[in-house]
């Protein structure tokens, strides 16, 4: 019984969102159809923004299908394009995007434990550094909670080596769970919870690209594939379904994929890989049973339906709540609990918005430690002439008021936070993991998209001769001037928070440095002490610094002085505050963009500390931040004074006193304004200046010459970060002066040696580095160095992007010789 308890709860958490939704008589209508379609449609593939929305919304809107979306990843291993966010972070930011996503186009989000580690060539190399039977295991128990009757694979299986190797491995997977998740003898620990499940079929949702061209595709022979007319207008909603599917891809903002609304004819092809075959070439549901029939006892519940969508009044949905109220107590008394677990939640959803039900519970703050006692408004108002009472509040007991027409009832009450509250932070990210896989050891966590959320508040509602559960998160609600009301989660936090400010310190000398440290208090009278800790070798004084807040959310920052040991070294610190024998050593982030959820994070209060037999030469450094990145403050680190330029700022004028001009990551893909500054940059350099211009893509760029030579991009790379790295040309300065580069210098690098690099360069650049990932043929764009007048033009795709912020030794000592190159 306890076991099917947490199961529902966890899955009442997957669904609750801070922001109340308000439909309007449309969105009901159509929630009214979706009630009364029993099938269901699982979409797969490797990472945020690998789904079909078109498809999505099809099969959400168009079908009424219950449509899900499992990505194995949460794409923490891409770039960008908002914030400076990487890696774990950048994957809590796009978990909230796909949430956002699947809120506009109808679908569920579910994700396996699988890191993306970053770009993989071929599904061998992702399946040795994700835990293959793990990530199979996830896949099994999100099929087996789901149910679904279909399930369709963004990529195919059959063609190793043609995407990305993360892509293939998922159909891959997929292959593998589609069986073994009708198999009892496997993982037979979640049949506590699940049954087995067999989906009907399984397809392969094929595009012009997997043939090359939209030529050969016109050509194929298409008549054994299921072609599902997708340009399909939704009257009632007053959007075709592209553009609904064009809104929920333009939340992946980070990735920069804002989606442009079609109209008109489209069509999506799915081949068929298993299961049962199809006459009807354009219903994916064929042979499927999709009405309440399907269900035992279900009729009577498919034929109050019918009369509810026929006689449902847009004018006056509140006519409808009767004939609901008795669906929902048919629902309830039905013995398929998969099928009434989801339904009664969707009944329960649709009655609130018919009558205008308004149920909220607010916290009087956004956040509160363990322990401490919850003052909360709550407020239920009724917008129909439906009898309703609100017969008992969490914790608040028995109430007993009447709930009449859009007169609103309101109080006051106490929720007291159990000590051993879990606190707020992406539970995937509470263990370390490895860099493969994050841990998550809970069954029953493994699936759910986003943060647990365990703060609840019950409003039980009578409604006729029938009382109705609802649920509600507390959220917290301020006024904004500019915005207006924001909604806000409810955030559970430790007493104390600590914060390294650097989070790399890089010693080059045997002197000691300070470290500061800022403290944040989660509770009034915050006091303790603080401790840095660093492996031997390190000295840290003093043992520990006592610290006194008055004040919860007020802060101070303490100093350390660390000296180092006189060798190279590359270690962690830590930071532990202790208050009445206790110690929390977390760091709080919160994440913040207008297209999300605001997120609090939770991370271990590390930094990293490098000790580098490093030499600079230069000083000034002109920064031209591209798609965002961390290198400027790696470059204060490492000695030179750094001025952030916008493009607009760029002139011969301003570019005078600068020993190099550095681009940032994607600089030509994202700054308009530069396509009018090259020949300035270029002037620059012919001056005697040295220009660094680090990857772009071979995506649409701003201009078309990047070099004063001639210089082309390609999709080249080098995922396999420990690559063995050759000299070219030993002899060039940037290997010699003046830190002397060995290839101890590309040990320890993170995620991959680099990306994008040219493929084809005029004669006047010099390679300088080669390497290659296992089975390919050598790539020598990496590093060009070209002599223009009296400097030089440098161009890397080396990711010193991700090496820097990781204090990584063998990159600082690389990038001060190209910075120094000449001087």
């Amino acid at each position: 019984m306890q076991k099917t308890f947490i199961y529902l709860l966890l899955f009442s958490y997957a669904l609750c969102f801070a922001q109340p939704q308000k439909p309007s008589s449309a969105e009901i209508y159509n929630k009214l159809e979706k009630l009364n379609f029993l099938g269901s449609a699982l979409y797969i593939a490797a990472h945020p923004d690998d789904e079909n929305t078109r498809l999505i919304s099809f099969l959400a809107t168009k079908e009424h299908a219950r449509t899900g979306y499992l990505s194995l990843t949460r794409g923490d291993g891409g770039q960008n394009l908002i914030g400076l966010e990487l890696r774990e972070l950048l994957g809590v930011i796009r978990t909230q995007e796909l949430i956002e996503a699947r809120k506009i186009d109808g679908g569920e989000q579910f994700f396996s434990r699988a890191n993306d580690f970053g770009y993989s060539k071929m599904p061998n190399e992702t399946l040795e550094i994700w835990d293959k039977a793990k990530v199979l295991q996830d896949m099994v128990w999100v099929i087996r909670k789901f149910r679904p009757d279909v399930i369709i694979n963004r990529f195919d299986h059959r063609s190793p080596g043609t995407t990305h190797g993360h892509h293939t491995s998922s159909a891959m997977l997929t292959q593998e769970a589609w069986n073994l998740a009708a198999d009892p003898s496997y993982e037979p620990k979640q049949l506590e919870y699940v049954k087995t499940w067999q989906p009907k079929r399984l397809l392969f949702n094929t595009s012009w690209w997997f043939f090359g061209s939209k030529e050969n595709f016109e050509k194929a022979d298409k008549s054994k594939f299921v072609n599902l007319q997708t340009g399909i207008y939704f009257p009632l909603l007053g959007k075709s379904n592209q553009e609904i599917a064009a809104l929920s891809r333009s939340k992946h903002r980070s990735q920069g994929f804002g989606s442009t609304g079609q109209r008109g004819d489209d069509m999506e092809y799915l081949e068929l890989i298993k299961g049962d075959d199809l006459k009807n070439r354009q219903n994916l549901f064929e042979g499927i049973d999709t009405t309440w029939g399907r269900v035992q006892g279900g009729k009577p519940v498919g034929d109050a339906m019918a009369a509810i969508l026929k006689d449902f009044d847009f004018r006056n949905p509140s006519a409808s709540v009767p004939a609901l109220v008795n669906v929902y107590v048919m629902i309830s008394k039905l013995d398929d609990k998969h099928w009434s677990r989801i339904k009664l939640e969707e009944v329960k959803d649709i009655i609130a918005a018919c009558s205008g039900l308004y149920l909220e519970a607010v916290a009087e703050q956004q956040s509160i430690t363990p322990g401490s006692t919850l003052k909360l408004k709550w407020e239920a108002i009724n917008r129909s002439s439906i009898p309703m009472t609100l017969e008992s509040i969490t914790s608040a007991g028995n109430v007993a008021l009447p709930l009449d027409n859009n007169v609103g009832q309101a109080g006051d009450i106490d929720i007291k936070i159990a000590e051993n509250s879990n606190f707020t932070s992406p539970y995937w990210l509470t263990e370390k993991g490895t860099s493969g896989m994050y841990r998550v050891d809970d069954l029953q966590k493994i699936g759910i998209p986003d943060i647990i959320r365990e703060q609840f508040v019950d409003f039980n509602v009578r409604i006729g001769t029938t009382t109705i559960p609802f649920k509600r998160e507390i959220v917290y609600k301020s006024n904004d001037p500019v915005m207006g009301e924001v909604y806000q989660p409810l955030d559970i936090i430790p007493a104390v928070t600590t914060k390294i400010l650097n989070k790399v310190q890089l010693f080059t000398n045997n002197k000691k440095q300070t470290i500061s440290i800022r403290i944040k208090a989660g509770i009034e009278n915050c006091k303790g002490s603080l401790r840095f800790e660093l492996p031997e070798g390190w000295k840290v004084t003093p043992a520990s610094i006592p610290f006194e807040l008055a004040r919860k959310g007020s802060e101070t920052v303490v100093d350390f002085e660390v000296t180092p040991p006189t060798e190279p070294s590359e270690v962690t610190g830590r930071s532990v505050a202790t208050i009445n024998g206790r110690d929390f050593d977390r760091e709080q982030i919160m994440i913040n963009y207008p297209h999300i959820v605001s997120q609090q994070v939770l991370m271990p209060s590390t930094a990293k500390f490098t000790k580098a037999d490093l030499k600079i030469r230069g000083e000034k450094i002109a920064y031209i931040m591209g798609a965002g990145d961390n290198v400027p403050e790696s470059l204060r680190q490492m000695g030179y004074e750094v001025a952030l330029l916008t493009p607009e700022a760029i002139s011969a004028e301003t570019l005078k006193g600068f020993d190099a001009v550095v681009m940032g990551i994607r600089a030509y893909n994202v700054l308009d304004a530069l396509a009018f500054k090259q020949q300035i940059l270029f002037d620059y350099v012919k001056n005697g200046g040295n220009m660094i211009v680090q990857y772009n893509t071979t995506g649409e760029l701003v201009i078309k010459d990047l070099a004063p030579y001639a210089l082309r991009l390609s999709r080249d790379r080098v995922t396999e970060e420990n690559a063995k790295m050759t000299f070219l040309a030993p002899s060039n300065p940037v290997l010699n002066y003046p830190n002397k580069i060995t290839e101890k210098d590309f040990k320890g690098w993170v995620q991959e040696q680099g990306l994008y690099y040219p493929d084809q360069w005029a004669p006047e650049f010099v390679p300088v580095l080669s390497s290659n990932d296992k089975g390919e043929d050598a790539k020598k764009g990496g590093l060009l160095v070209a002599k223009y007048g009296k400097g030089y033009y440098i161009y890397t795709g080396l990711s010193f992007f991700r090496e820097l912020p990781e204090g990584v030794s063998g990159a600082y000592r690389l990038m001060a010789n190209i910075i120094g190159i000449g001087k």
